[in-house]
């Protein structure tokens, strides 16, 4: 048997020059999300991103075997 999170995470877009700004300002949260999650035996099993409007949406789905 599994078990199964998703974890939906919502970064906004600032004015910059950067345009690279969202990906470095993610990644450390993003990072930490995971390492969490692997600390309690899940493992990341896919990903999904969304722009609309000023916002980045990132949706991280884990499992892990309850066995």
């Amino acid at each position: 048997m599994k078990s199964y999170k998703v974890k939906g995470l919502i970064f906004y877009s600032n004015l910059t020059l950067n345009s690279r700004h969202i990906l470095n300002d993610s990644q450390a949260e993003v990072q930490t999300k995971l390492d969490e999650y692997s600390q309690q035996g899940y493992w990341l099993m896919s990903t999904n991103t969304v722009s609309y409007g000023p916002a980045v949406y990132i949706c991280l789905y884990s499992e892990k075997d309850l066995n």
